[in-house]
């Protein structure tokens, strides 16, 4: 049963979109920081930052993707 999505499931999906990326940084960013309070370091948030932004914007892609493959 291949139909078209309805309003209602389009807009909750691209709603979890916005909130994807800047939780995944967050999530990244925090996961750094709490590993930088338990070794004494001052370094680690920033991989975990990057790896955060790259982690949500590798989702949204695949959303993306996922969207235009399904048209």
């Amino acid at each position: 049963m291949a139909g078209k999505k309805s309003w209602g499931v389009l807009v909750g999906e691209y709603t979890s979109l916005a909130f994807m990326l800047p939780l995944a940084t967050f999530l990244g960013y925090a996961f750094g920081y709490l590993l930088d309070k338990a070794f004494g370091t001052h370094w680690i948030y920033i991989p975990g930052l990057l790896f955060g932004i790259a982690a949500g914007l590798l989702q949204v892609i695949r959303h993306f993707l996922r969207d235009t493959r399904d048209e």
